[in-house]
């Protein structure tokens, strides 16, 4: 385990931003994800025989989330995706998408397909907390529903999942910030995000990291490419998967799991000093290997590092779990904001 300090992607500016959570509104720029759009005739029936969810059957105004496995049902991917128009639109992390818009193009042969990196012509803006005053004089409808989408001349907002969780540096106050991502073109970024600014706070895009945290939502990166099978990070309890849509790749393997096997890891919520995903995690009573791997990180209002963790079930009843080594930083175990099965 690495003890050098925090690079530069985890560490907090001194004015904590998440005090913008806790006064009124924020949003910052999401340069964190990429977009592949997907056009032509075959689109939706392309994209549907390869994610994990329901493409065919996705309203115009809903977003869900997807995910792409390898043939032995590991996570290549994680994806937010919605129709616009004609084309649809998956958002995932930087880094990844080059390895999965080749890996996509590969399985398109005689189909009437194009995959595009439409990122440069994009902007998204992550919005959080009470943000529906100025959202309003740009969207005549405000999505009410967790994924609900519209659309106005202003681009498309998307509802993403509220997240709920408690400041104890300060009073003890509940935060529960409703969130939307926002997509509108580079052309009106600027013009946009000068809007934003003149009522609302911009934060650091690890803030946006953080809320989905807490929320529960887990974002495959290289450093977990075909780490998981989608059960291991909560993926069907927060509608990734669609088990009645048909095949797809390493479909046979996560419906065995589903509803034959036992799932023996699972994602939880984490406090620790500071982690980055791929570290693995350690068990006090079983020194000698890894029972699990920090999955995603980002900066906690109080210090340190909140993050979702993958672990092995039969080590949470007793010892004490460690990062990147057997002595590494402790991992304090926190509440999601759903329940895990096998928990319950």
């Amino acid at each position: 385990m690495p003890t050098s300090a925090p690079s530069s992607s985890q560490t907090m500016p001194h004015a904590n931003p998440f005090d913008a959570l806790r006064s009124g509104g924020a949003f910052t720029v999401l340069d964190q994800f990429d977009v592949i759009e997907a056009s032509g005739i075959d689109a939706t029936t392309f994209l549907h025989n390869q994610l994990t969810q329901d493409v065919k059957n996705l309203s115009p105004n809903q977003a869900q989330l997807a995910g792409l496995c390898s043939v032995k049902g590991r996570l290549l991917a994680s994806f937010l995706f919605w129709h616009t128009n004609e084309t649809i639109q998956l958002m995932l992390p930087s880094d990844l998408r080059a390895d999965v818009q080749k890996r996509l193009s590969m399985f398109i042969l005689r189909s009437k397909v194009k995959l595009n990196d439409t990122t440069s012509k994009l902007a998204l803006i992550g919005l959080m907390g009470n943000v529906e005053p100025i959202l309003a004089s740009l969207f005549p409808t405000i999505p009410q529903a967790k994924y609900e989408k519209a659309e106005s001349a202003a681009g498309t907002l998307i509802r993403l999942t509220d997240v709920s969780s408690t400041l104890v540096d300060a009073a003890p106050t509940t935060l529960g910030p409703t969130r939307y991502l926002w997509i509108t073109t580079q052309e009106a970024s600027d013009v946009h995000t000068a809007l934003l600014a003149s009522h609302l706070t911009r934060v650091p895009s690890t803030v946006w990291d953080w809320c989905d945290i807490q929320a529960g939502i887990p974002r495959i990166t290289q450093a977990t490419q075909e780490k998981f099978v989608p059960q291991m990070v909560n993926f069907e309890l927060i509608g990734g998967i669609n088990f009645r849509k048909g095949c797809w790749p390493g479909q046979e393997v996560v419906a065995r799991l589903q509803f034959r096997g036992v799932v023996r890891r699972r994602t939880f919520l984490a406090h620790i000093e500071f982690a980055q995903p791929g570290v693995e995690i350690y068990h006090s009573e079983e020194p000698s290997q890894a029972c699990g791997i920090i999955v995603n990180a980002a900066p906690a209002p109080t210090g340190g590092v909140d993050c979702l963790v993958q672990l092995q079930l039969s080590m949470l009843k007793q010892g004490v779990l460690h990062a990147g080594s057997a002595d590494g930083p402790i991992l304090e175990l926190l509440s999601l904001p759903y329940e895990i099965p096998e928990m319950a």
